[in-house]
């Protein structure tokens, strides 16, 4: 169990040799090396979030088991074959447009299809890119969208990633198969994944990235970050599903920015793991940007899920929308705290927000905050957030028509959901969701 001290919370024992043990492992140049020691100064300096703090209050990470946790693991003995068959089929037909696959914090698989490579189009692991794509990478990885200041743990991350994917796609490349990585894990212990996508100007891809691990009896931690960078009039549609094992502790910074006139659909999918703690940011940063972020939800058991997002103007004419729905049972407990941001000079700004609730059982509890912070005079931001449970007049029609209860609630729930799984392009994933989700419903809560 993580300590207090007077003044702060003790972090996972990480040191500055353990960097360097990390960066030799790898082969990393100077550079890289010395942005991770930079890292490691500010992790060591900063003092891990105050549970007193807006974002951490509703939201006590002090029970993660740092003694299991805290150890940073880079490779074991399994490889690609530890991945449910499921989770690595093509997503659309027989073809499969790239694949990345990691296992317990290192790369275990990586495909391109020729056409692909033939357009220009990059899709390999930070290992690869730092041999290959140098310049690009160091050009782009944590320098626009997220940086290591952000907080204790973005510092931690940086200085300690243990395995990542770089997607560039060049200028005007329409990619038309749909682009896939899985991040697995099959021990305790702490890994850190980073995703890092470029898209130049008129670009358009479609991707989909997984988390997943098998069960184990210890904590583990994921400690991640994505960031996901448009140029102008690039489209971007981008699938992150998690399903973590009851074991795992998730805690992630991830961050959008999308330049004039550019697209992006962004749709988020939690199910799984002990604790789950994200950051999800949209920079709207050009004329003409727009946004569409989409999630949903469902914690059973004791689950804890925290989503944070946020959707920042910072430029006229510039769109958001933003739709979360949830659902929890037996003694889960999930947050969602959202902020529309307007900057001054962003007139004509259109931006709207909403969180849906529903509570299948009387000692579940949602907590949703939507929240407004509006500094120009002529936009259209609107917020709503709802909490309800199951009502008796749908389910007494449908069990009229000859359904038992249980099948009458299933139906409910799957409609609930629905809006936001018609978003996901991917009719196989649509129907692995929609198991996961029957599973939970008949799920029986276990004990701590």
């Amino acid at each position: 169990m993580t300590l207090r001290t007077r003044n702060k919370l003790i972090a996972p024992k990480l040191t500055r040799e353990m960097v360097e043990q990390l960066s030799a492992a790898k082969n990393e140049p100077s550079w890289l090396l010395n942005a991770r020691l930079t890292a490691w100064e500010l992790y060591d300096t900063l003092n891990m979030p105050s549970l007193q703090s807006e974002a951490w209050r509703r939201t006590d990470y002090t029970t993660i088991r740092w003694e299991q946790a805290g150890r940073v693991v880079y490779g074991t003995s399994a490889g690609i074959e530890a991945i449910p068959a499921e989770n690595l089929a093509p997503l659309i037909g027989d073809a499969q447009g790239g694949l990345i696959a990691a296992v317990d914090g290192k790369i275990v698989h990586s495909e391109l299809s020729d056409a692909l490579k033939a357009q220009g189009v990059i899709f390999c692991d930070f290992e690869t890119a730092v041999c290959q794509h140098e310049e690009l990478l160091r050009k782009h990885l944590m320098t626009t969208a997220v940086h290591p200041n952000e907080d204790k743990f973005a510092a931690m991350h940086a200085a300690f990633w243990t395995h990542g994917v770089f997607l560039y796609v060049p200028r005007g490349t329409v990619i038309e198969l749909p682009l896939h990585s899985v991040f697995y894990n099959t021990t305790s212990g702490l890994s850190l994944g980073h995703v890092l996508v470029v898209l130049e100007e008129g670009a358009q891809v479609t991707y989909l990235h997984e988390y997943l691990s098998a069960e184990a009896p210890e904590h583990m931690a994921y400690i991640g970050m994505t960031e996901l960078i448009l140029g102008e009039r690039a489209n971007l549609r981008f699938v992150s599903l998690q399903d973590w094992a009851r074991n795992a502790n998730d805690i992630r910074h991830e961050r959008a920015r999308v330049a004039a006139g550019a697209q992006l659909d962004w749709i988020i999918g939690t199910m799984g793991g002990r604790f789950v703690k994200q950051f999800a940011e949209i920079e709207l940063d050009g004329e003409g940007a727009f946004g569409r972020m989409s999630g949903l939800f469902f914690a059973d058991g004791h689950q804890f899920f925290d989503h944070d997002t946020q959707q920042n103007h910072n430029a006229p004419h510039t769109t958001s929308d933003l739709l979360f729905k949830g659902a929890l049972k037996d003694q889960a407990r999930t947050v969602w705290q959202g902020m529309i941001k307007v900057l001054p000079h962003a007139q004509k700004t259109d931006g709207f927000q909403a969180n849906r609730n529903l509570v299948l059982s009387p000692e579940a509890r949602a907590d949703s905050i939507p929240g407004l912070e509006i500094e120009a005079n002529d936009v259209r931001c609107t917020h709503a957030a709802t909490v309800g449970k199951l009502e008796d007049e749908p389910i007494f029609y449908l069990m009229s028509r000859g359904m038992t209860r249980q099948d009458a609630e299933r139906l409910i729930v799957a409609g609930f959901f629905d809006p936001i799984m018609q978003r996901i392009p991917f009719e196989e994933v649509r129907a692995r969701l929609t198991a996961h989700i029957e599973e939970k419903l008949e799920r029986v809560a276990q004990p701590v």
